[in-house]
């Protein structure tokens, strides 16, 4: 599979530029390790560029001072211009990131066409409230928007990212400076295009490329980003969160990496249990912050559940992911790779049983066999950290996960079983100056 890649530089005020160092780095192709491209790597000076021409934007431009209908109008445009490109949208999402090509156009790009669409509605649709006070005075809240922002993505949906955390800024009125993760830049490249094809006047939306410790970081900490929006793992919104503090003090929202329970009781439709549980698992190859990658089953079911699962994974097809039959893609890069094959040799050492998978497959590329562990303790470092990729079958109680779901016919008694594995995740996305 060849494919252009048309937009490999910076989106600064408008304008495709190189990084003021001249500093590229590469991307590759998951499938075989190849190089794709090199793209621009942005630092510090790039992102103060960013954020000049965002400033700019927000103080004296016409973004923030349409009306919430013009914004709407514009990003309807845009969701158009997405569905538009979303056969080339797709692929090269798929060629970045190692996504299966029929899910990513229905999902990642179709998805992110229609939540452009729900923030374009909610554009005009931006009340306050009115408050009755003693004698002759009344209160009223007025909803602004906060002003520059800062978006830092995860590269395991890096459409469907971009546009969850840009979609809100932008029925708000804010101006914003983008980085993408530096394993999957190229799509936000190209929505950085399309969004001035679509009208968004220059300096609203900026796309730095690079690295984390480098683009990243002079994000959360510039003096001039109003608030920085992270999805990523946990360690890492630790640092944004105190840097962001020990900056200007700006608002950060934070949606964290967490290790998800599936909880299969004895009256469970076993069948469904084993498909809810195998695609929940390794659907996206297990890179979703939201994968059930541990699995909680009663006692009276356990050895059925395990025997289906384990002979499910059969008709499980690991491949090229332009391939419409492949049911998973390669692993993101070879960091991940090898991060993976790490946790599942870590899980064998700590006395873990691995029934089925956990072996690189392939001539190339990063592919690795999904994995299916039992006799997990639930206190094992691997059982705990949330990137990785193995299905945990125990029977233990956990207090982590950023969600959790049930299959089972009585919900009462699901529901008994909940106070150890109600999630501690929170997330807050608001684009708002009261």
């Amino acid at each position: 599979m060849t494919l252009e890649v048309k937009f490999t530089k910076l989106f600064i005020n408008g304008d495709f530029v190189d990084a003021i160092s001249e500093k590229t780095f590469e991307t590759r192709d998951p499938r075989t390790g190849d190089v794709i491209g090199r793209v621009a790597e942005g630092d510090k000076e790039d992102v103060d560029l960013a954020v000049k021409a965002a400033r700019k934007a927000f103080d004296h431009g016409k973004w923030p001072r349409m009306s919430g209908y013009e914004r709407g109008r514009i990003m309807m445009k845009y969701a158009d211009l997405i569905d538009q490109q979303k056969e080339e949208l797709a692929k090269l999402e798929c060629l970045d990131a190692g996504k299966l090509l029929a899910l990513t156009k229905v999902v990642d790009i179709e998805g992110s066409a229609d939540m452009l669409r729900y923030y374009a509605g909610a554009a005009d649709k931006i009340h306050g409230e009115t408050l009755k006070m003693a004698g002759n005075l009344h209160g009223y809240t007025l909803r602004e928007p906060i002003g520059v922002v800062g978006h830092i993505i995860p590269w395991n949906f890096p459409s469907l990212m971009f546009f969850s955390k840009v979609s809100p800024a932008l029925a708000a009125g804010c101006t914003m400076i983008v980085k993408p993760a530096e394993q999957t830049p190229l799509t936000a490249l190209y929505h950085a295009f399309l969004a001035k094809e679509a009208g968004i006047p220059d300096g609203v939306i900026n796309v730095v490329t690079g690295f984390g410790s480098t683009a990243g970081a002079s994000i959360a900490s510039h003096m001039d980003i109003d608030m920085v929006s992270f999805t990523g793992s946990t360690a890492v919104g630790r640092k944004i969160m105190e840097t962001a503090a020990k900056s200007n003090l700006k608002p950060v929202s934070l949606e964290l990496g967490g290790k998800s329970p599936i909880i299969i009781f004895d009256d469970a439709d076993i069948d469904m249990a084993v498909d809810l549980a195998r695609t929940a698992t390794f659907y996206n190859k297990g890179e979703a912050c939201i994968a059930g990658s541990r699995v909680y089953v009663q006692e009276g079911i356990y050895d059925k559940f395990v025997t289906k699962v384990t002979e499910s994974m059969k008709s499980w097809v690991v491949g090229d992911p332009f391939d419409p039959h492949v049911h998973q893609g390669p692993q993101v890069d070879k960091a991940q790779f090898e991060k993976v094959l790490s946790y599942i040799e870590h899980g064998k050492r700590e006395g873990a049983t691995l029934v089925t998978g956990g072996k690189p497959c392939g001539e190339k590329g990063y592919y690795i066999e999904p994995a299916i562990f039992t006799d997990v303790e639930d206190n094992r470092g691997g059982n705990r950290e949330s990137e990785q990729y193995e299905v945990r079958i125990s029977c233990r109680g956990s207090d982590k996960g950023l969600k959790h779901s049930e299959q089972n016919v009585e919900i009462d008694s699901s529901w008994n079983h909940l106070d150890q594995l109600l999630p501690n995740y929170r997330s807050r996305l608001s684009f708002w100056r009261l």
